[in-house]
């Protein structure tokens, strides 16, 4: 599925779910009503999701006018105004929840992006998010993360190949193991393997890994694999991994920082809508 796609199926489940068989409270006002709000964050945030929250006022609203003054991407004060919405009344109301939850969430993600790459900035670490996104929002949260200033990994189990501790148990041994992921990855995809100690990490080299995850490992270690690759695969850190400690991580020289918590660990950004008197 892509981006397309994927903003389409999240916007019709959406309302769907909060609809149901109508909107009942949304009926005290007349059919024919128009009426014209703005959107205001509360608190400073990496705006992101706009085209979700424009997508529920259209589907109920196909003449629904949105006028943006901010962008995805932009960094955004309190109390700024983001948007100004002129429409019929009911068809704003029934679209403001899911709209709102949209734009908070995937604000939110893309300011979680937002401050790890600034943590980074001036070292050449890529900060990349994971597959530990909310159920079905997998793209729109790669989406915001990019929006972010960070990476996307693969999208899913289909499109990268990430050989972890019992792949290597399974296939047996960490050069049987790629091995048998080359001679199977399409064309394009990606081989990755994860490593938990610097003698693993030999063993990875040796068996011609390109692309190796380092799973918890020490500032210390991670100087010493840096070292011992030498250039000869991209390194990733991953694992245990905070704003605090992210700077002294992407100084050891490793190549990526994958981070779970870019798109599991949100706290929505404080958004309202407010209608405005007359039309």
């Amino acid at each position: 599925m892509n981006l397309t796609a994927a903003l389409e199926a999240n916007i019709t489940v959406a309302l769907a779910e909060d609809l149901g068989s109508g909107d009942l409270t949304a009926q005290l006002i007349p059919a024919w009503e128009t009426a014209r709000a703005t959107v205001i964050s509360r608190e400073a945030a990496t705006l992101c999701g706009t085209a979700w929250f424009e997508g529920c006022f259209k589907k109920l609203d196909k003449t629904v006018d949105i006028r943006w003054l901010a962008r995805d991407g932009d960094s955004v004060a309190p109390n700024q105004i983001l948007c100004e919405i002129r429409g019929n009344a009911r068809a704003m109301l029934s679209a403001e929840r899911p709209a709102l939850n949209f734009l908070q969430t995937l604000s939110a993600t893309a300011g979680n992006a937002r401050r790890c790459a600034d943590a980074v900035a001036g070292t050449k670490a890529l900060i990349m998010d994971t597959r530990k996104t909310l159920p079905g929002l997998r793209l729109a949260q790669k989406y915001a993360v990019k929006t972010g200033g960070g990476a996307n990994q693969r999208t899913g189990l289909y499109d990268g190949i990430l050989i972890k501790e019992n792949h290597i148990v399974a296939a047996g041994g960490i050069a049987q193991a790629l091995q048998q992921a080359a001679a199977i990855a399409p064309p394009g995809v990606s081989i990755q393997i994860e490593v938990e100690s610097l003698k693993e990490l030999r063993l990875a080299l040796d068996a011609g890994a390109k692309l190796v995850l380092l799973d918890n490992f020490t500032l210390k270690r991670l100087r010493e694999a840096v070292s011992l690759a030498a250039g000869r695969a991209v390194l990733e850190a991953s694992g245990g991994i905070t704003l605090k400690n992210l700077r002294a991580i992407a100084e050891t020289g490793v190549d990526r920082i994958s981070i779970g918590s870019l798109t599991k660990d949100i706290k929505a950004v404080d958004l309202s809508m407010r209608f405005l008197p007359g039309i």
